[in-house]
């Protein structure tokens, strides 16, 4: 499923050189190399930067069924350093109603460590949001 338009219109994201991976209906995997734009004080990936990365995965994941779908929700938990050269972000849909949608999540390291859980929910409006109506 080719989700590339949703991240090409948002300039905040590109900013941070966080790339699109994989996208399919419920899902999505994003990515993002760790610069020293990136670092906070203490040398590790600001948790700005982890948390904007885990959010471009969950608004692909909860725009992908072609319905404008808005967050009303989020939270995010630390759980380990933010080191590593790259870091990933996997949503996954956890529920899918016809005005509200969940998702989890999971920021990673390149060495597979879990640095991070994200959980949102999204409003559904009835407006469809595809490339072609965005």
């Amino acid at each position: 499923m080719d989700m590339q338009w949703f991240l090409d219109r948002d300039a905040f994201a590109k900013s941070l050189g966080i790339r699109l991976i994989e996208a399919r209906p419920g899902y999505a995997k994003t990515a993002m190399d760790i610069t020293e734009n990136h670092r906070n004080g203490a040398g590790i990936a600001h948790g700005g930067a982890i948390f904007t990365l885990a959010d471009l995965a969950f608004a692909v994941a909860a725009n992908s069924h072609g319905k404008l779908s808005l967050a009303v929700a989020v939270s995010i938990s630390y759980v380990k350093a933010g080191l590593g050269s790259t870091l990933y972000a996997e949503a996954r849909e956890i529920s899918l109603g016809s005005k509200m949608a969940t998702y989890v999540v999971t920021i990673a390291n390149d060495a597979g460590d879990v640095i991070a859980s994200f959980q949102g929910t999204a409003y559904r409006k009835d407006v469809p949001y595809t490339r072609e109506t965005a």
